[in-house]
């Protein structure tokens, strides 16, 4: 039976996720105000597990309390680009790697899911595109096994979303980006922790390089 503080932790993780995909999906603006009573009221969620949440956020550098002025959510450039980057490149690789040597039966099943929906292709949009890469990323988090390189890995990957959302329109390669992971997950399926960790650094690298395009050119 579930206890008033299992509760409590179920609204607090249930308001984290939900406004993170706000302030992910740009729905909540980079440098826009948080208005917690607006929060309450759309989430349908309590005060406590409100702030509790927004305070988890900020941790994650995704909103800041400023005194006497509030809570904002966390401006977005070029500069974060290059320096998150800078850490998925080597993280997202060696997650790769270990997930190659470590995935067990379940992520394989996952993966082996993820490569057959990325092999059929069929004429998917960019928020589903968007969709499928945040799903193939987190499985291969999920199958490194180390749950705090996994929590590390998930902060950045919302720093980095945030930057793909804001050039959705510009004529990103989408599409090609998110095909490039068949390679990943054939790798993962077969063992190669070498492999896998050549193409997951390959990708993040091309990531850095189409979004600081369309950003250097805006």
């Amino acid at each position: 039976m579930a206890t008033p503080s299992d509760a409590a932790r179920s609204q607090s993780e249930e308001a984290y996720l939900r406004i993170r995909e706000r302030i992910v999906c740009l729905e909540m603006a980079p440098g826009s105000v948080v208005q917690e009573a607006r929060l309450r009221e759309e989430l349908e969620i309590g005060r406590t597990p409100i702030r509790e949440a927004l305070q988890r956020l900020a941790l994650e550098n995704l909103v800041r309390s400023v005194p006497h002025r509030g809570t904002f959510v966390t401006d977005v450039n070029i500069t974060d680009l290059s320096r998150i980057t800078e850490v998925r490149v080597v993280l997202e690789g060696y997650a790769a790697r270990l997930a190659a040597e470590r995935a067990a039966a379940t992520d394989c099943d996952a993966i082996r899911e993820l490569l057959e929906v990325l092999e059929r292709g069929g004429a998917a949009d960019q928020n589903e595109l968007m969709r499928r890469d945040q799903q193939i990323h987190r499985q291969i988090y999920r199958a490194a096994r180390n749950s705090f390189l996994e929590s590390t890995l998930e902060r950045y990957f919302n720093l980095s979303l945030r930057l793909w959302y804001m050039v959705l329109d510009h004529g990103v390669r989408l599409r090609e980006a998110v095909e490039e992971h068949i390679a990943l997950l054939r790798s993962v399926l077969a063992g190669d922790g070498a492999l896998a960790e050549e193409s997951m650094r390959r990708h993040v690298i091309g990531f850095e390089q189409e979004i600081r395009k369309v950003l250097v050119e805006r």
